[in-house]
């Protein structure tokens, strides 16, 4: 698999393996299936496999042991029939005649070797009392005691049980028979024959390693087979996604080919069906942006001869305020008022649409932090005396240097104190610098009215205000944080906010020491003023 060929994974130790082939497995569909089915058909063939082994085990036992017990009673039939038909009456003669018992039924077999023991039965009153016949390599301990108590409590029938059969290289299954024999004047004994079925546990070995064999070969063909199906069947699934990704990395002309009519010809024909939709809307939604970045643009420039106009006459009546009446002169301080504002407003969307247009470069150059945030302060601090709001500053000794554009970030910052103050509500404002060695951070902290949840997560968008009919003392145009987020962006940093009702609001910008670096940590909690007391008070 393509795991096992990566560098040093087979030095990798067994518990990192493991993590290794999971992983592996959890990203490619295809091996997931492949072991799937591999593991299905295992289990599968394990049962079948075993199955068939008992069932050809046990019809290779029933088998012999048939042919066992009807050899056995053959057997037992003629030395019966030998004894009874014997003329032999005195000892020497009959001890003759059982000596040549065991060769004869030891040679009657073909098959499989038989050992044959004729014993006496214990407990006996006779005359006669002859030496027991066995066969040389017999040794008659392990001829089950319980057999023997069967066999002198049956008469006229043929007793079984099976054993192990020591040999020198370890044991052979075997099967013992047993029946009563009555020979004249000696009395009853009781003969013993041992078949070893050392052949049909070969027999059944060779099957069963057939078994394992062939379900082991066929366990490969099945995984290999179960591979290049799902090849067949993963792999346009893995174009799909490949084309997706390029779809959505903006190649709206990715295509897939259609070949057939079953369902991954369905997949590519609905896939191409939404490619051409998605790359139809997306193009009239950028000829639209294109037309609205134009319309901005052109208005907003269009809109800047008849604000001049506007603005001197307004100029030429501000320098004649002392022959106009009352009404008149505030009629006048409102105008000229809704015209800053105005202009605000052009200037903001000029400023948006070369953002949107792509037309905004930024001048990079190392700059101390702290000085950029005395700029703005020095700018805002006429507006916070007016609201009556102290600025409170936590600023690190020493230099805090950043590649930025300057001007831009003093804009930000100008921005986030002066929506600080207007939402204030007279209460002090806190702007603190923190540096990290690959970012620096400045958050500016109101105790006002804050917003809600819902509220911040709309704060950054273009014309929102949090309270449409409060009253702005500062004249926004609700562009200021859309445009400050734009800043942002350019400087690869981030701009958030936090805030709860009645708690204030706190925004905080995070920016790279140097562009290119990446960081992934602010030098400066983000928290309102308010949180961060009660922690320090839980503390």
């Amino acid at each position: 698999m393509a795991w096992a060929t990566r560098p040093g994974i087979l030095s990798l130790k067994p518990a990192a393996l493991v993590r290794a082939v999971i992983a592996y497995l959890r990203r490619s569909l295809q091996a997931r299936y492949t072991l799937t089915t591999v593991v299905l058909s295992g289990l599968a063939l394990i049962a079948v496999g075993g199955f068939l082994a008992y069932s050809i085990g046990s019809g290779l036992y029933t088998t012999r042991l048939d042919q066992i017990l009807k050899d056995s009673s053959r057997a037992v039939s003629e030395v019966q029939n030998t004894f009874s038909a014997s003329n032999a009456s005195d000892e020497v003669g009959l001890q003759s005649l059982m000596n040549s018992i065991v060769p004869a039924l030891e040679s009657s077999t073909t098959s499989e070797p038989r050992r044959v023991a004729l014993l006496r039965s214990p407990g006996q009153n006779t005359t006669q009392i002859l030496q027991s016949p066995i066969s040389l390599d017999l040794d008659t301990s392990i001829i089950p005691e319980d057999l023997k108590v069967m066999v002198r409590q049956t008469a006229n029938k043929v007793v079984y049980q099976p054993i192990s059969l020591p040999v020198i290289n370890g044991e052979h299954p075997a099967v013992v028979v047993g029946s009563q024999i009555e020979v004249p004047i000696a009395g009853s004994y009781e003969l013993y024959l041992v078949y070893d079925l050392v052949s049909a546990q070969q027999t059944l070995d060779f099957v069963q390693s057939t078994l394992v064999f062939g379900g082991a070969i066929l366990i490969i063909l099945i995984g290999g087979v179960a591979f290049f199906v799902s090849t067949r069947v993963v792999t346009p699934v893995r174009v799909a996604v490949e084309a997706a990704e390029l779809l959505a990395a903006g190649a709206l002309d990715k295509r897939l080919s259609v070949k057939g009519e079953d369902i991954i010809a369905n997949l590519a024909k609905s896939f191409n069906s939404m490619a051409a939709s998605i790359q139809g809307q997306i193009g009239a939604l950028n000829r639209l942006s294109k037309m609205q970045q134009r319309f901005v643009s052109d208005v907003s420039h269009e809109l800047r001869t008849p604000l001049t106009t506007i603005k001197l006459s307004v100029a030429i009546l501000d320098q004649q305020r002392d022959e106009l009446p009352a009404n008149a002169i505030r009629s006048l301080d409102t105008l000229s008022s809704q015209i800053s504002r105005f202009e605000a407003l052009l200037s903001d969307l000029l400023e948006i649409s070369r953002y949107d247009a792509g037309a905004v470069t930024a001048e990079f150059e190392m700059v101390d932090i702290n000085g950029v945030v005395g700029m703005a302060l020095s700018h805002i601090e006429p507006l916070a005396a007016a609201n009556g709001c102290r600025l409170v500053t936590k600023i690190p000794s020493g230099q805090v240097m950043a590649e930025i554009d300057a001007r831009r970030i003093e804009r930000v910052l100008r921005n986030l104190l002066s929506n600080a103050i207007e939402h204030g509500d007279g209460k002090p404002v806190e702007i603190a610098v923190g540096q990290s060695d690959t970012a620096v951070a400045i958050t500016v902290s109101d105790n006002g009215v804050g917003m809600s949840r819902s509220e911040v997560d709309r704060v950054f968008d273009r014309f929102w205000r949090a309270d449409p009919s409060r009253k702005r003392t500062t004249g926004g145009t609700g562009l200021g944080l859309a445009i400050a987020t734009e800043d942002t962006n350019l400087h690869n940093g981030w701009l958030q906010a936090t805030a709860a009702p009645n708690e204030g609001s706190t925004f905080r910008l995070t920016i790279p020491k140097k562009q290119g670096v990446l960081f992934t940590q602010s030098p400066l909690p983000l928290g309102t003023k308010k949180a961060s007391n009660a922690k320090k008070a839980a503390k």
